[in-house]
């Protein structure tokens, strides 16, 4: 008998109701999902019916994100924070995972989300976010012992 999970429920918090669009299009899992554009809208929501994971901007006009992730971190319900930012902001990165909050690039956040919801998570983000994602770039696969045989046998006129 395969066991039914209740869906998730995610609160979006980013001023540009089109910022996250991906989150619906992504049919990798099943979330109740709530958008608010503001924080006063949010930091209601989110005492009134705390969701599973607040996910949000880091900088929502007068206030940022930070008020609201101290507000799920607070609250009994367990509420796990993901946050984002358009530019990086390292000390208000940092403060947010010493507070228990993930942190992605705005371009993963969707892809992130679907990993997010289907796992147990770590109890901190311990990743750097100004270190870059060593998967973009090609590192090769040789050994610097390989690189003689395989010049060695690149050579014009030469015979193993």
């Amino acid at each position: 008998m395969e066991k039914i999970l209740a869906p998730k429920k995610v609160l979006v918090v980013d001023p540009d109701p089109t910022a996250l669009r991906a989150l619906w299009n992504s049919g990798g899992f099943i979330a109740d999902i709530e958008q608010c554009g503001d924080f006063e809208g949010a930091r209601t929501s989110l005492m009134r019916s705390p969701p599973d994971f607040l996910v949000t901007s880091l900088r929502l006009g007068a206030y940022n994100g930070l008020h609201l992730i101290y507000l799920a971190k607070t609250n009994r319900h367990g509420t796990r924070s993901i946050c984002y930012s358009m530019f990086i902001d390292l000390p208000l990165i940092k403060e947010a995972q010493s507070i228990g909050a993930f942190y992605e690039a705005p371009a993963r956040v969707s892809f992130a989300l679907v990993s997010y919801l289907r796992t147990a998570l770590p109890s901190r983000d311990r990743r750097q976010p100004r270190e870059d994602d060593r998967r973009k770039e090609f590192r090769g696969g040789r050994r610097s012992a390989d690189v003689a045989l395989v010049s060695l046998h690149t050579l014009p006129n030469l015979q193993p």
